[in-house]
């Protein structure tokens, strides 16, 4: 038996966990703290790295107390984070502005100037959208691709920008922090745009950084996800309580392990996910693009292997939105005398035992309410900065308990949505695999099943599976599985939930005013929230 340590470094907060390996991937203990979101006028949406790092070394320490484990039995670190984040870093490994979110959503002039002009196709300048579909397998075309948030700040912080030495993601900050390394793992240079994924190739592409005019000299060196980047520092690991020398992993973004955390690993395999963002992944062998729904086959953890990937901007927040002001009173009798501050896991657990309890026996469709999911925008089927949330046919008789279940249906509407457009390209499998905080609702897991009209499986511990997909590569690395296709055989499945043949065919006139909701309104949003 191996112990990894493995940091979720989240939108909202890190989550440390310290994992056993043997015949399971089995959580011995975590921790975790949450740190800031800023978010600015026109868009802006930024974090302080000294944040994610004071919350790493107090969740780390909180772990390691009172715990068997010693620090010295850890074998290696890794981390699971959020992606296309913008960290651009000097000469010392200091960040030369606060790191924008991949929520940050300033740039849309970098975008118009460096994409979106002359003539075009599907919104990009066909010259440079054909390059890039021809080396990369995808375009950047998102005010939110950290492509163009590199050129905001060049525009914007002229100062900043001539200090730049390498341009990171979020773990590869925090791997450099640790090490004193500087490196992207392979699906972190991928959600640059920037990265050459054809067979053979794998590496930077000088030509899509001259297209693009980008600096060579910013953009560090490539690993793998399972490679051993370098050993703790004595200096991080005097911060964090470790033992120098310790093996630090690459790891990967949160759109790559989720799903080998999940277990769906094989080709073919379609995990969904409902955390703060949502998203649907089906693994391929072949790169695909559907331009028109915003769908691309990314690079993820495995080599000759890719992630078909469609993306919602909110999923898991639209029901912290409901905690927030919808459910937060009712919640407070479930919280079986926890303090709310001190565990917010307890006030999502609590907030499923409250859905599971009030809005189990609503009917499909909950009396005719709808709810649009898009609190900052969306991404998938359609990029629309100024989409916003809504809930449209509210009646006299409409209830709270109406609209909280009309927040879970949008959500799984959406999803649906996202897996039916990704089932026009390729195989989506059933049954899919269901994790993220959402997962934890036995609610939500058969709402998802019954409104997909496919199984859903959830495995145990369903919003840790980011800190298991960090445990798993790790685990490769080192040498404990033979390969991320054998992943699933450490990873079991814990529930399964079987749709209603009768409430999947009840939701379908619901399911096609969800999708006309957004073409209907595109104007409306536009008017008012297009000069946010």
């Amino acid at each position: 038996m191996k112990y990894v340590l493995a940091y979720d470094v989240g939108t909202t907060g890190v989550k440390t966990c310290l994992f056993s390996v043997d015949k399971e991937i089995t959580l011995v203990k975590s921790a975790q703290m949450g740190y800031g979101l800023y978010i600015l006028p026109g868009g802006g949406a930024e974090q302080e790295a000294g944040e994610w790092w004071k919350a790493m070394v107090e969740t780390t320490r909180k772990v390691f107390a009172d715990c068997p484990v010693t620090p010295d039995a850890v074998a290696g670190i890794s981390f699971c984070s959020q992606m296309q984040g913008l960290v651009l870093v000097d000469k010392a490994g200091v960040p030369v502005r606060r790191p924008m979110s991949y929520m940050d959503q300033r740039a849309g002039e970098e975008l118009k100037k460096g994409i979106a002009h002359g003539f075009q196709i599907a919104g990009a300048n066909v010259g440079k959208l054909l390059t890039s579909l021809r080396l990369t397998g995808a375009v950047s075309s998102s005010v939110k691709d950290p492509l163009w948030k590199y050129h905001w700040v060049k525009a914007h912080e002229p100062d900043n920008f001539h200090r730049v030495w390498k341009w990171l993601d979020v773990k590869e900050y925090l791997i450099l922090r640790m090490t004193g390394e500087a490196v992207m793992t392979r699906d972190s240079a991928y959600a640059t745009f920037l990265y050459d994924s054809r067979r053979g190739r794998g590496c930077w592409s000088e030509k899509l950084a001259r297209l693009f005019d980008v600096d060579m000299a910013h953009l560090p060196k490539i690993v793998e996800a399972t490679d051993a980047v370098g050993g703790l520092t004595a200096q991080a690991a005097s911060e964090l309580g470790l033992v120098p020398g310790t093996p630090v992993f690459g790891g990967g973004g949160d759109a790559s392990l989720i799903g080998v955390g999940a277990g769906a690993t094989k080709l073919g395999s379609t995990h969904i996910y409902c955390g703060t963002s949502g998203w649907v992944i089906t693994v391929t062998e072949k790169q695909l693009v559907d331009v028109s729904a915003m769908i691309a086959a990314i690079v993820g953890a495995q080599q000759g292997r890719f992630n078909y990937f469609a993306e919602m901007e909110t999923a898991g927040k639209c029901l912290e939105w409901v905690k927030d002001h919808l459910a937060l009173d009712e919640i407070g009798i479930y919280l079986k005398k926890q303090d709310v501050a001190e565990s917010q896991e307890a006030v999502y657990t609590s907030l499923y035992d409250y859905m599971s309890d009030t809005i189990r026996d609503v009917p499909p469709g909950s009396g005719g309410v709808m709810f649009t999911p898009w609190l900052h925008g969306n991404r998938c089927p359609f990029e629309d900065p100024a989409a916003a949330g809504m809930f449209f046919n509210i009646r006299l008789e409409t209830g709270k308990t109406e609209l909280i279940n009309a927040v879970v249906e949008g959500v799984c509407f959406h999803l649906k949505w996202m897996l039916d457009c990704q089932s026009r390209k390729v195989k989506t499998s059933d049954p899919v695999r269901f994790v993220g905080g959402g997962a934890l609702s036995p609610v939500t897991c058969q709402r998802l099943a019954d409104i997909t009209g496919r199984a859903v499986e959830v495995v145990a511990d369903p919003q840790n599976v980011g800190a298991v997909g960090a445990a798993a590569v790790m685990a490769v690395g080192l040498g404990l599985i033979d390969g991320l296709d054998r992943v699933g055989d450490f990873i079991p499945v814990a529930a399964r939930y079987q749709p209603d043949p009768a409430k999947t065919a009840a939701y379908e006139p619901y399911y096609q005013v969800f999708r006309r909701l957004y073409r209907a309104n595109k104007e409306n949003f536009r008017l008012l929230n297009g000069g946010k």
